[in-house]
């Protein structure tokens, strides 16, 4: 088994971090590669895996090879490693708003491809990723999840799903920090020191989630189980009502999702 790895970004390390302490790969299966140099050596002595500065050497031979390069550079990284791809190696992109038809362009047809939207918490392994596939036989589909999965949760669906996801679970985690910083700003102005503060609106958030995911209780029914009557949490409550929080929120929702239609040339 080789796979590569091309780009050692922040979401680049978080995946192959998820997949090595799994067990699902080892370090010597993994190729990594960027094109600075001091990131790749630093990460492949944190790893174990095998550096690389040339893409079109990292990728050769490779069965699974993962695009984790900046939509802005997608086309030109890809088109520079192509020609060195195996016959049925699977390619891997984790690209914002580059779609299966304009990867499919830039390979040759019939390739394998799958494309991913994960997010940032895959850095502790509570990401969400959306997976999209095109030519990928069931078994190297059932594998890719697999890894994905040591990651978060894994979420199958069509590709105009896949964007709709990443709407909500790519950029939704910049909201929640808001919300977070948020709250702890107020803690701060009740006299709670600074990191104090933000310690338990993240405990808060972080608990929260936690408790809906794992009891499957509809967050309405969560709400109203905190809400005493005539107590406190119904007037902050209603506060973030007047305030306009619920539908800030779908408004921030349905901007990205313009944006990532834009991106993919309204597509």
């Amino acid at each position: 088994m080789i796979f590569s790895v091309i780009g050692t970004g922040n979401m680049g390390r978080a995946l192959v971090g998820g997949f090595i302490k799994s067990g699902i790969l080892t370090p010597k299966d993994v190729r990594l590669c960027d094109i600075d140099e001091k990131k790749v050596t630093e990460l492949s002595e944190e790893t174990g895996c095998q550096p690389y500065t040339d893409a079109s050497l990292a990728v050769a031979e490779a069965d699974y090879v993962l695009m984790a390069v900046k939509p802005q550079v997608f086309d030109k990284t890809v088109s520079s490693l192509a020609g060195n791809l195996k016959d049925g190696a699977v390619v891997i992109s984790i690209a914002a708003s580059v779609t299966l038809d304009r990867i499919q362009g830039l390979l040759n047809e019939g390739t394998p491809i799958v494309r991913v939207m994960p997010n940032t918490p895959a850095l502790v392994g509570a990401s969400v990723c959306a997976v999209c596939t095109r030519n990928v036989d069931s078994e190297k589909e059932e594998f890719v999840h697999k890894l994905l999965g040591t990651c978060g949760i894994v979420v199958p669906c069509d590709e105009k799903t896949l964007d709709a996801i990443g709407c909500v679970s790519g950029t939704g985690p910049a909201y929640v920090m808001l919300f977070i910083e948020a709250m702890a700003d107020a803690a701060v102005k009740l006299g709670i020191p600074r990191k104090t503060a933000l310690d338990i609106a993240a405990m808060t958030v972080y608990g929260s989630g936690k408790l809906m995911v794992e009891t499957g209780t509809h967050p309405a029914v969560l709400k109203d189980q905190v809400c005493s009557p005539g107590g406190t949490t119904i007037e902050g409550v209603l506060a973030l009502e007047k305030g306009g929080l619920r539908a800030a929120v779908e408004d921030a929702v349905i901007a990205a999702d313009l944006k990532t239609k834009a991106l993919a040339g309204g597509k």
